[in-house]
């Protein structure tokens, strides 16, 4: 009675932090990741590293020739990039057990998570992906989908899923000096201070060359009366709705800010959302706008051009955005139909050779099409699923768009600071459940 009391009094306190539950006591072993599903292959740490799978086929099933249910590592097939320099990468957010497991356990994985018996993916150089069926929310694989990265322009698709419901497209707006405020070289469709535009312009600026002072001005209309600040706010609450809580915004546009990160499967989710609007969908197959001339500010019209070449490309392209920094490298969304099915496709980090994103992103395209219909490894969680069980944002974060202090570049010592009363629950109920062990030991020798 005493053991069970230790051991139940340990958990709990293990359980009120977060922190994980020691496994009951048993011979010392190589840790493996469960498959959570029948049929489905996923990432694992072996005790000698990872384990490459032959060319061309996906690792056996779980439970050939190994534990039952037990797979070995599976690297994701990586294609050989040139080098870059690039800046030193922001020290991620620290992870949350319970966000990597969102869409199902076999998600939480930094390698790859297919069907089983699936076709290999193809080899790209994006450091995490993930396939998705937009309609029934199936999640066909990935390769680190739940891995922090750095959004670049694919961040316009959570401004435009934000606010896309709130804005007139045929209200005329005046650019301000403040929406010209952007990084000098960046990209810029070419709106002009003082200039006025109609709503469905200042979109198709955005969506089709990544305007970032098209971002400026859409999330200042859409943000009330805190104008910027209130529209990457609502940026942020609308990614906890959607249920992308990996998802962090500072800048509407992507442009890089200390503490911005996103996932593959977060990318995926503000997708759908944007796919489910046939304004989005309009926008995202425009080939060609003009935007008009500025007489007061004596400007010219010109025309614009869709920068995503698989509209052009891809048969069955429904469009998607493209995306790059310094930091970020290429990222890119896309999605296409098949056959009445519709697949999307978010990938972080790639290198433009041997194949530029939007190919890498068209490739994987091809592999998810190829799979059965009812191929899954996990889904897309509902709009609103997550609202009631995640966490709600705190309220600091929520009242401005500060960068959570976690995401900072470097080491954070006043973040382990912070922990320490944590750390310290969790050494005590570690204690308390080895003392439960020690006393069942003792018990099975006096039997």
């Amino acid at each position: 009675m005493k053991v069970r009391l230790l051991a139940a009094t340990a958990t709990a306190v293990l359980l009120g932090t977060g922190a994980p539950v020691p496994a009951a006591a048993g011979p010392a072993g190589p840790t493996a990741l469960v498959s959570s599903a029948p049929g489905v292959v996923a990432s694992a740490t072996s005790a000698s590293g990872p384990v490459a799978s032959p060319p061309g086929a996906v690792p056996p099933a779980p439970g050939a020739g190994s534990a039952p249910g037990v797979v070995a590592s599976v690297p994701c097939p990586k294609a050989p990039a040139p080098r870059v320099s690039r800046p030193p990468r922001p020290s991620p957010p620290p992870p949350v057990p319970q966000e990597r497991a969102v869409g199902g356990p076999a998600l939480d994985t930094a390698g790859l998570v297919v069907p089983a018996g699936a076709a290999r993916p193809p080899a790209v150089t994006a450091t995490s992906w993930l396939v998705a069926d937009l309609d029934t929310g199936q999640v066909l694989g990935g390769c680190g989908p739940h891995e922090y990265g750095t959004p670049a322009s694919v961040q316009k698709l959570l401004l435009a899923a934000t606010m896309l419901p709130r804005l007139d497209p045929q209200q005329v707006v005046t650019v301000t000096d403040g929406d010209m405020d952007i990084e000098p070289g960046s990209s810029a469709v070419g709106l002009v201070a003082g200039g006025r535009y109609r709503i469905e312009t200042v979109w198709l600026g955005l969506l089709l060359q990544s305007g970032n002072e098209a971002a400026n001005v859409l999330a200042r209309l859409g943000g009330g009366p805190d104008g910027m600040a209130g529209g990457v706010r609502a940026m942020n609450e609308e990614a906890h709705r959607l249920g992308a809580l990996q998802t962090h915004a500072v800048t509407p546009s992507g442009l890089d800010g200390r503490g911005q990160f996103t996932s593959a499967y977060d990318l995926a989710l503000v997708a759908r959302a944007c796919f489910a609007d046939p304004t989005f969908r309009r926008y995202a197959l425009t080939e060609t706008h003009r935007i008009p001339a500025q007489p007061a500010q004596r400007t010219k019209g010109f025309e614009i051009q869709n920068e995503n070449q698989l509209i052009y490309r891809y048969p069955g392209a429904l469009g998607g955005k493209t995306g790059f920094t310094d930091l970020a490298r290429h990222t890119y969304v896309g999605a296409a139909q098949r056959n009445g099915r519709r697949l999307v496709v978010a990938l972080l980090g790639a290198e433009p050779q041997p194949a530029r994103g939007w190919e890498q992103g068209a490739a994987l395209l091809d592999w998810g099409f190829s799979l059965p219909r009812d191929a899954a490894v996990g889904r897309l969680v509902e709009p609103g699923e997550l609202t009631a069980s995640a966490a709600p944002t705190p309220p600091a974060l929520a009242a401005t768009g500060d960068p959570r202090p976690a995401a900072a570049s470097g080491p954070l010592e006043d973040g382990l600071v912070a922990r320490w009363p944590v750390a310290a629950l969790v050494a005590a109920a570690v204690a308390l459940l080895g003392t439960a062990l020690l006393w069942r030991r003792r018990a099975a020798r006096r039997r």
